[in-house]
């Protein structure tokens, strides 16, 4: 398993904004080999911004890369740039292989 995220900073009152358009656009995702799923999370607020991370969990490292160079993903990503208001600064990628993985008996079931 591989797990993708990008960490946000959205600037104060601009967390709406960001959401929806995180909830309103069409990733693309479901169409692509080795995805598994997605997770939008909001995390602290500090003094000028709001830190948000995607997280999203593959297959496999190689299915996220396969993924990068898609039509799926220039797609998702081709009205990125005008999202730029809402963040200070870059979104910051950090990437995951999974080591160890432990369940409950409910999730498993």
């Amino acid at each position: 398993m591989f797990i993708a995220m990008n960490r946000f900073k959205v600037a104060k009152g601009s967390e709406a904004d960001f959401e929806t358009v995180w909830r309103s656009r069409d990733s693309h995702l479901n169409e692509v080999p080795g995805f598994v799923e997605f997770h939008l999370l909001k995390g602290p607020d500090r003094d000028d911004h709001t830190l948000y991370s995607s997280h999203t969990v593959w297959r496999s490292r190689g299915d996220f890369e396969n993924w990068t160079k898609s039509d799926a993903f220039r797609l998702a990503h081709k009205n990125a740039g005008a999202n730029k208001p809402l963040y200070l600064g870059h979104p910051e990628f950090e990437g995951f292989e999974s080591v160890l993985k432990l369940t409950t008996t409910e999730a498993a079931a």
